[in-house]
């Protein structure tokens, strides 16, 4: 299954390339609810899955990090 890291924003901001990002949350390629069952928006800025555990995934979803690595034992 295919995964990718998306954003979440505080509530009632809209995302822009500067808008900052509350937190990284992993979803599944094509979805926009995060492993942990927030919903997160649609235009949210997204990255790679490779990008798990970089500086510029943080701060992330420790529920979704939990759940991604269940999936993906060798990924850590």
């Amino acid at each position: 299954m295919e995964h990718e890291i998306r954003a979440e924003y505080d509530e009632g901001v809209l995302p822009h390339e500067d808008t900052p990002v509350k937190l990284w949350h992993m979803t599944r390629v094509g979805t926009t609810t995060a492993m942990c069952g927030r919903d997160l928006a649609p235009a949210a800025a997204t990255q790679s899955a490779d990008a798990w555990g970089e500086a510029g995934a943080q701060p992330f979803c420790r529920q979704c990090g939990v759940l991604y690595l269940g999936e993906h034992p060798a990924s850590s």
